[in-house]
Parts: structure tokens; C-alpha cells; sequence
């Protein structure tokens, strides 16, 4: 079989094992052959290419990004759009199209698919927060870079006897605040699934002042937000599927703390570096996984689908139910870390 692959969205670690394992299984097992298409769904309107061959994909099993490189173009939005890429398609002879991505993404999949093309999906998000999987590859790396700088944040903090704030991505869903935050023995943790109670967070810190510890560490995810206001930005631009630029929430509430605190504050911003850099060894481990259950759906036949990860195994669902709501943080996660906090009328 001709089997197209391209990755869409944001890179993150792991991207280049999903492709070197379906590349590696598809040679190997079924002799197929792989074109792999550049920048995104970019590349299947402009057929934009490069051969995906065993030899093109060596070596890549511990580098971050994509070979293929990547870009959050949505064909939606371009006059002509899925025509360009239907003609792209055939022009190519495919036989089906395994496409890496987040909701963004498997949503040009899916419209894709009901136009008729055999398309295979990817979850691929360090937010974590695609439905109907237990976790997307990437993910890991970036809760291990959050973690380890919450850890390096703590020594400085303590240094100086004061409060930090790190804030981290997660635009709608808080995994990679409340893991790396619980992990790092952070003070204070602030998603989107919950609006920012700025009291409660600075009796927490002034709790542990008063307690003999004259530092603290908060962690907020790049989308949480104040009551009644707006998430964080940077200008007022908008990709081409509508998101803005977040960025911020952590020097306001920097801010906020310190006004109403009197205690110096600073923040800081992991920005891309959490999703820059080698894989983790789990997250090199469900990237292949996920590579090689996508080639099997492909000469299974079965389309239209998402290869997923539930408890230990790997299982496929329909793409329209991994796009359909955003995966949130349970109340399982939240009171665990409210857990480790002093409850509120505590001195």
C-alpha cells in the first residue's frame, strides 16, 4: 500500500517514533511505501513531500520535533481547501493517510474521511486533553521538563524567601499544571477547569510564612483565569482555528500575590521548552505503540479512527468521538492536590 503520514499542530517529543515505527512495520511486515507530506495539512494542499523510507527515518527515534516539520494550517479556512487536498491524494495514489495530531488536526481527519479519504489518526498533544485516550505521547516529556524545574525553582525561591510562580502550558486542561505541580511539591496549583480563587492562594503562601516557611512555589497552567476575565494573551491575533496566543497569567498573578501579600514575587515562563527536546523513555515507548497500531488499522481496514491508549493496552475509537469535548482534569486529581494543602480555617 501507499500510505501518506504528516504531522499537524504543535511539535512535541515523540512525534518522529510513531513515524520511524509505522514506516519500520509497513516496510518490513507489508512491503508498503510512504509519502510524508510537509508543514501539516500545509503539505497535502501544496503536495509538499519528502519519501519516507528506512532509511529517512533512522536515527530519529530520540530526536524531538518532526522530520516532517508542522503547522497549524487549517484547510477549512482556505478556499479550495479539501479539493486541493483530494487532488494531492490521488495525485500521490494513495491508499490511506495516517495524520498525527490534537483535536485541531483529526478534525480536518474527520472531514476528511467523510469525503471519502481512509484516514488513520495519531493523538498527539502535551496538554494531554484529547478524549476517548488515557494519555497522548509527549505529554510525559513535558510534565518531566515542568517537574524539574519546579524542583530548580524551590532552591532560588528558598534563597530569597520568596513566592514563585511558574506557569505552564495547558490552554483548556490543567495536566501538565497538576501533575508536574503535585510532583514538584508545589504550594499552589491553578488550572482552567477551576477559576483562580486569588485569596485562597495567598492564604496558602501566608500559611506557610507563618508556619516558618518564607518561600513558596505556585504553579498555573497558561489558560487558568480570574473570575469574570479573560485568559491571558499575547496581542489579539488568532491561528488560522481561532486560539489565541496565551501567555501571561503568570506575571499577573505574580502581581496580584505580591500586592496583596507584601511578599516579593516573581514568575517565570516554561514556554516552549517543555515541548523541546528528546523523549522520555515512556513517551518514545507509546509513540511506537501508537506508529505500529496505525499501520495495523490501515491494512485492517478500519478508518476513520483513532489509535488510543486505555489502561495498559492499545485500542482504536471513531475520530468524531475523540474530537467531540476536551479531556479535563477529574476531581479525582483536584482533591488529591487540595489534599496536600492546609484546609482552609487552618492556623
Amino acid at each position: 500500500m501507499r500510505v501518506g503520514m504528516l504531522t499537524g499542530g504543535g511539535d512535541c517529543p515523540g512525534l518522529n517514533a510513531v513515524i520511524r515505527a509505522a514506516v519500520r512495520k509497513g516496510i518490513l511486515h507489508h512491503g508498503d511505501e510512504f509519502v510524508g507530506f510537509m508543514e501539516g495539512w500545509r503539505g497535502v494542499i501544496d503536495d509538499v513531500t519528502m519519501p519516507l523510507t528506512l532509511e529517512t527515518t533512522s536515527g530519529i527515534l530520540q530526536k524531538g520535533g518532526t522530520i516532517l516539520r508542522s503547522s497549524r494550517t487549517n484547510v477549512k479556512k482556505i478556499p479550495g481547501g479539501f479539493e486541493k487536498c483530494l487532488e494531492t491524494i490521488e495525485k500521490n495514489k494513495l491508499d490511506a493517510l495516517i495524520a498525527l495530531g490534537g483535536d485541531d488536526t483529526q478534525s480536518i481527519s474527520l472531514a476528511l474521511s467523510e469525503r471519502g479519504v481512509k484516514c488513520v489518526g495519531v493523538p498527539k498533544t502535551i496538554d494531554n486533553d484529547l478524549s476517548g485516550t488515557d494519555a497522548c505521547f509527549g505529554f510525559d516529556t513535558a510534565v518531566g521538563i515542568a517537574t524539574e524545574a519546579v524542583d530548580r525553582l524551590h532552591s532560588t525561591a528558598e534563597a530569597h524567601n520568596r513566592v514563585l510562580v511558574c506557569e505552564v502550558m495547558g490552554r483548556d486542561a490543567g495536566w501538565i499544571a497538576i501533575t508536574a505541580g503535585i510532583a514538584g511539591g508545589a504550594d499552589a496549583i491553578l488550572v482552567p477547569e477551576v477559576p483562580i480563587d486569588i485569596e485562597e492562594v495567598c492564604r496558602l503562601v501566608t500559611y506557610r510564612r507563618e508556619h516558618g516557611k518564607k518561600f513558596s512555589i505556585v504553579v498555573v497552567a497558561e489558560g487558568a483565569q480570574f473570575p469574570e476575565s479573560d485568559q491571558a494573551t499575547v496581542g489579539t491575533s488568532v491561528d488560522s482555528f481561532g486560539h489565541v496566543r496565551l501567555s501571561g497569567i503568570g506575571q499577573a498573578l505574580a502581581e496580584e500575590i505580591e500586592k496583596r501579600t507584601k511578599y516579593e514575587t516573581r514568575s517565570v515562563n516554561l514556554g516552549h521548552t517543555q515541548r523541546g527536546g528528546t523523549p522520555s523513555a515512556f513517551d518514545r515507548m507509546l509513540a511506537t505503540r501508537y506508529g505500529v497500531r496505525a499501520i495495523d488499522l490501515v491494512h485492517e481496514g478500519k478508518f476513520g479512527r483513532l489509535v488510543v491508549l486505555k489502561g495498559t493496552e492499545i485500542s482504536d475509537i471513531p475520530l468524531a468521538d475523540a474530537i467531540a469535548k476536551t479531556r479535563t482534569v477529574g476531581q479525582d486529581l483536584l482533591d488529591v492536590m487540595t489534599s496536600l494543602q492546609p484546609p482552609k480555617g487552618s492556623k
